[in-house]
């Protein structure tokens, strides 16, 4: 019985872990290189990420011996970093909007100068991902409120060129102005089976026990931040070749909200 029970815990221990794994891969990140001003690299720097975001409101770390940094499992939103080494003037830099999966690459160069002194530099945000080899596609909350579709992560995926949804089994069941409502479906992508999609919520599977790319599960809209569609060269954790959803939920706040969205259509359509 013991051995039993032990096997049961070592089981339980082993999916508990899974969730972890495949979240950490859909947070976003802000990576980069601390210079000094002659272009030697600079150990030692701490460099701060603070956001409303953020639970902690910030979290920091410190550059290596190479001078390179990462901060990672960031949740979406605007962050501003600081840079901080003793005989060095500060740096900070705002404006930084980060996406699940995505990592904002920010180099610096800190120059000697008064420790009171802070240099604030506003740019744009970096576009481009360059750490990742990663293939998806995020829908942010201004997609999400903007399109008028179920509000379904399926709909969203449908936006996505080469993407196909059809009813398990069934036909193509695509949503037009919100006339599916809540209708589960599959969605294919590169020629992929039906089953080797995989729904998560914050990297924790929600897939049907008869379809494993498929959810019996209504996901209210109104409490995700955003969806992540994984395309191609997906992380090791993720055991198909099919399209990935990935739902972020909000983080909440000590702020009361709601919205209200209704959908429909008529025969003039």
């Amino acid at each position: 019985m013991a051995s039993r029970v032990t096997g049961i815990l070592w089981v339980l221990a082993v999916v508990a872990a899974f969730p972890v794994a495949a979240a950490a891969q859909q947070a976003g990140a802000i990576a980069g290189l601390v210079r000094d001003t002659t272009g030697a690299v600079l150990p030692g720097v701490t460099v701060e990420a603070s956001s409303p975001a953020l639970i902690e409101k910030v979290r920091a770390v410190t550059s290596d011996g190479s001078g390179q940094y990462r901060i990672v499992d960031l949740r979406p939103g605007v962050y501003s970093v600081t840079f901080t080494l003793p005989g060095f003037s500060t740096v900070k830099r705002d404006g930084i909007e980060l996406n699940a999966g995505f990592t904002a690459a920010i180099n610096v160069e800190l120059r000697i100068g008064e420790v009171a002194e802070t240099i604030t530099v506003s740019g744009a945000s970096p576009l481009v991902d360059v750490q990742n080899v990663s293939q998806q596609r995020v829908m942010t909350r201004q997609v999400i409120e903007a399109i008028p579709t179920s509000k379904q992560y399926t709909a969203m995926a449908a936006l996505i060129p080469g993407v196909v949804t059809s009813a398990p089994g069934g036909p193509i069941s695509q949503d037009v102005g919100g006339m599916t409502g809540m209708t589960h479906v599959n969605a294919q992508i590169h020629g992929s089976r039906e089953e080797d999609g995989a729904p998560r919520v914050n990297g924790m599977s929600i897939a049907s026990i008869t379809s494993q790319g498929n959810s019996r599960s209504n996901l209210q809209e109104a409490a995700v931040e955003e969806f992540v569609m994984q395309l191609s060269s997906s992380p090791a954790e993720y055991p198909y070749g099919g399209l990935y959803f990935n739902m972020l939920p909000k983080q909440g706040a000590n702020i009361y909200s709601g919205s209200l969205f209704v959908g429909g259509t008529t025969e003039g359509l």
